[in-house]
């Protein structure tokens, strides 16, 4: 919910800039040129709307409360230490963030009566796990490369377009009357900015967001394999003893 209320604010800021553009040099407002700019600027639009929704769903998937919890941390320390697994399990399913998934995905594999408390087998459903929410949240980051590569490229076919317009009216009516140009000559140069405008901030929230992901999963990775440590350290947990049944 809180990213779509930053994505409808960011509307409602862009919405009178667009609307109400104060008249550029020319007597031609900013609509106007987004109008001249021809078919190009509707695709160019829905990337637009894409890269802001990207934008404000990529920045609230990558928050820091999402992938881990310093109070959980310490309270599942305790009885990782004593080698508590009922308890540890229902400390993790009771908590939604990643940390605490991966650990509730993990800790089925452990063993309290084993010396390292099967450490390898909790490491390898930990970093199965982990990988998969790395690819969850890095899929939505990977369209925001999509629309740092699209659009500069629609862009250039809106360009290529306007072109081939004015080759045609230059080959229909000669370069008598240049001025019939202008129309397709602001599509080719409106369309390539458009493309530009759109493409460059997306590719630096790819990047950042990439870098973002990268650390919160580091992190996860710092604070698990600590945990982990925890229980394999811990004394083995004797099972109990089996009663015996007494002379009839």
């Amino acid at each position: 919910m809180k990213y779509r209320r930053l994505q409808t604010a960011a509307l409602l800021f862009l919405s009178p800039a667009i609307l109400r553009a104060e008249e550029l040099e020319g007597g031609a407002s900013l609509f106007d040129l987004l109008r001249q700019g021809g078919w190009a600027m509707w695709p160019l639009g829905f990337l637009s709307l894409a890269f802001f929704f990207l934008l404000f769903h990529c920045w609230q998937q990558t928050g820091l409360k999402r992938f881990t919890d310093p109070v959980f941390v310490r309270d599942i320390r305790e009885p990782l230490a004593a080698r508590d697994l009922p308890a540890a399990q229902k400390l993790a399913d009771s908590q939604t963030h990643t940390l605490a998934r991966l650990f509730a995905a993990a800790l089925p594999r452990a063993r309290a009566n084993q010396p390292d408390a099967r450490r390898a087998a909790v490491e390898e459903a930990f970093a199965e796990h982990a990988e998969a929410e790395d690819n969850s949240v890095g899929q939505w980051i990977n369209y925001l490369n999509v629309v740092a590569s699209v659009a500069p490229m629609v862009g250039l076919l809106g360009t290529v377009s306007g072109m081939i317009g004015a080759f045609q009216k230059i080959g229909q009516a000669g370069m008598g009357r240049p001025e019939e140009l202008a129309g397709n000559i602001g599509e080719a140069l409106i369309t390539t900015a458009t493309g530009l405008v759109i493409g460059i901030p997306a590719m630096i929230a790819y990047f950042y967001f990439r870098n973002r992901l990268n650390n919160r999963m580091v992190r996860i990775h710092q604070e698990g394999a600590d945990l982990i440590e925890t229980l394999a350290d811990a004394p083995p947990v004797k099972p109990p003893a089996k009663a015996t049944a007494g002379p009839s």
